[in-house]
């Protein structure tokens, strides 16, 4: 991996790491709904005119079918289920709940595409939901106030990223990475406008949660979207996936930092729990072993 793709690999971990930081932020101002729609619309005024000027709107009408329900189970919906469980959980232990997403993949792809595992895939399963299932036993509160829900909200938020990346491989192959970002966000911005207008606060935010909604748009969505396909189509997507190993370290330094928020002991042996189980169900780990 040359210097510059490193760099847009920790780039890319940095912002989707701080992604959490900022949800956990602006969501108790906004409620998840409204944040979530100005994520997403903020995020199509970015990606749209690089769309067009790129002369690929009419890729877009021509999948836009498939398109929807890819930005529905990619964006639209575990955009929504992060940000409600940030308002009960940290935006660190949120980041490395969201490293099990490969781990889903793998496994919704065994399940629906038939897709095969070797031993070292299916070890890493196991070891992986181990590991959710570590970080989750003491803090899975079904009561009144308790994270049990918001946790559940992360492992959905997982499954549905697992789904649509299986969706994506089986009927979007071939379709220009822009089409798929840009078509998302456009696709999540009207599917959300309804409900963010039902639930928009009564009371204004305040410009700190605004400029954290805007972030959030810009620099964790759109900017991300173009860092992650342009490392996909320079280093191929295996070498792109390895980013998941770095976002729970930017999520959990951001919400450290910036939010005081505690690394416990048991946060670090889970997340190191799913992280290695990541590596063995991609493959990252074994393939690094033989070179």
């Amino acid at each position: 991996m040359k210097p510059r793709d490193l760099a847009d690999l920790v780039l890319l971990a940095a912002l989707w790491g701080g992604s959490f930081l900022f949800m956990r932020y602006a969501a108790p101002a906004f409620g998840a709904l409204p944040l979530m729609w100005l994520r997403v619309a903020i995020a199509t005024a970015c990606l749209l005119p690089v769309l067009v000027l790129r002369g690929q709107v009419g890729a877009l009408r021509e999948r836009i079918g498939v398109v929807t329900v890819m930005g529905l189970f990619n964006s639209a919906i575990p955009f929504v289920l992060i940000a409600w469980a940030t308002l009960s959980i940290t935006a660190g232990l949120a980041s490395i709940l969201n490293a099990a997403v490969p781990i889903m993949t793998a496994l919704i792809g065994a399940v629906w595409l038939r897709d095969r595992l070797g031993a070292g895939r299916v070890a890493g399963l196991v070891i992986g939901m181990a590991g959710v299932v570590l970080l989750a036993a003491d803090k899975a509160d079904f009561k009144p106030g308790g994270s049990g829900w918001a946790l559940l909200a992360m492992v959905g938020a997982t499954l549905c990223y697992g789904f649509a990346a299986n969706f994506t491989k089986r009927h979007l192959t071939g379709v220009p990475p822009m089409v798929n970002a840009a078509g998302s966000q456009i696709v999540s911005a009207v599917a959300l406008t309804p409900f963010a207008l039902w639930t928009w606060p009564a009371q204004p935010p305040a410009p700190l949660a605004w400029a954290a909604a805007a972030v959030l748009g810009v620099g964790c969505t759109a900017i991300a979207y173009v860092l992650f396909f342009r490392l996909i189509e320079r280093v191929g997507a295996s070498r792109a996936v390895t980013v998941t190993f770095l976002v729970p370290v930017f999520g959990t330094l951001w919400g450290a930092l910036f939010l005081g928020e505690s690394v416990t002991g048991s946060m670090l042996l889970g997340g190191a729990v799913v992280l290695l189980g990541t590596g063995l169900s991609t493959g990252v780990i074994r393939r690094t072993s033989n070179h």
